[in-house]
């Protein structure tokens, strides 16, 4: 039986990929469909993706496929074949190709079986995911966002939002998807009659919302194709102007994609202009947050000085601080000034 995982550290798969000569492409691609058995789907389709070399992140449930991979260019069309041909639903399923991308952002592949491939909470058995808003195209986008009874709304995380959003588009202001969709509805109730136009990353979060708010009675609901990647891609080989303003984060080593020239974040600790993430080199931290240049190298990587002075002690002293710390969000949030934290030693007030 061959091994259906990985054996080899991390640090041995990134330096691998960093000295493949050969160029990659970083795609992404999802499909809401019934999958009977989920552990079987993923075990084939594992070894098919080993064999072409393929790294990346996958998720597979029973309600379908959530993927974001990257490919050596020259088996791109094996690799088209292959996942073609694993299922009738993902014959020519579309295929969101990375614009800003130097093909370094995965190093293995990692294909897990979860009881969603979006964590959303709904626990309603009339929920009918596959009862979605009406696609948009670019050019649809575009002259939707120049209606005054049309409302955009950002289904990613703040800090998604913070570095790049479509203009004038709604935040829902919440670290999880499954927290944004019950505070969407609510703060959309007075607009019910106004048309809604949804949109995330690649697709998958907007796709679901969009059938959630129809499953809670609104009526004029709509999302972007392929999320903010497919609209960037169609707007710039059409020559449209971007509706969508800064940078899209995405999940993976590069943490974000150029969309448009730009900047409307901020670093978190100088206040500079800048919208470029990176987590904190504390490891017993590992805070995402924004850093300029300037702050990288005063701070040396860390989100702090207190993570920065704890990273210089040795293991055991390293250890012994995060022993009993409280574990959160690792991500920063304005609203919790996480950044201002002290790192307290276990014991201490």
């Amino acid at each position: 039986m061959p091994v259906l995982h990985n054996r080899v550290s991390n640090e041995e798969l990134k330096a691998r990929m960093l000295a493949e000569t050969e160029p990659r492409m970083t795609i992404s691609f999802y499909r809401y469909f019934h999958i009977d058995d989920p552990q079987v789907f993923r075990d084939r389709l594992y070894m098919a993706f080993t064999a072409l070399n393929v790294f990346g992140r996958i998720y597979i449930a029973q309600e379908g496929i959530n993927a974001q991979i990257s490919i050596p260019q020259s088996r791109f069309d094996d690799f088209k074949t292959t996942l073609f041909s694993t299922h009738s639903e993902l014959d020519h399923i579309r295929l969101n190709i990375a614009l800003d991308d130097d093909g370094k952002s995965f190093w293995v592949l990692r294909m897990k079986v979860r009881d969603r491939i979006v964590a959303d909470g709904i626990d309603d058995p009339t929920f009918d995911s596959s009862l979605v808003g009406h696609y948009l195209k670019a050019e649809q986008v575009n002259q939707m966002a120049e209606d005054p009874d049309t409302l955009f709304v950002d289904m990613r995380n703040h800090y998604e939002y913070e570095v790049g959003h479509f203009e004038n588009a709604i935040e829902i202001p919440s670290d999880t998807f499954r927290e944004q969709l019950p505070m969407a509805v609510d703060m959309l109730t007075d607009s019910r009659e106004k048309n809604i136009v949804m949109y995330c990353t690649g697709g998958i979060r907007c796709e679901k919302a969009s059938a959630y708010l129809l499953h809670r009675g609104f009526k004029n609901v709509y999302h972007v194709e392929g999320g903010i990647i497919e609209y960037a891609r169609q707007a710039k080989v059409k020559g449209l102007p971007l509706k969508f303003i800064g940078k899209n984060f995405v999940f993976d080593e590069r943490m974000g994609e150029r969309i448009s020239e730009h900047i409307i974040a901020h670093c978190h600790q100088c206040g500079t202009p800048c919208d470029s993430h990176t987590n904190c080199r504390n490891e017993g931290c590992h805070l995402l947050f924004i850093q300029c240049p300037v702050c990288a190298e005063k701070y040396e990587g860390c989100c702090s000085s207190a993570c920065q002075e704890e990273r210089k002690l040795s293991l055991e002293e390293q250890r012994f601080h995060r022993s009993n710390r409280e574990n959160g969000m690792k991500i920063f949030n304005k609203s919790k000034k996480l950044l201002n934290l002290t790192l307290h030693k276990p014991g201490m007030k």
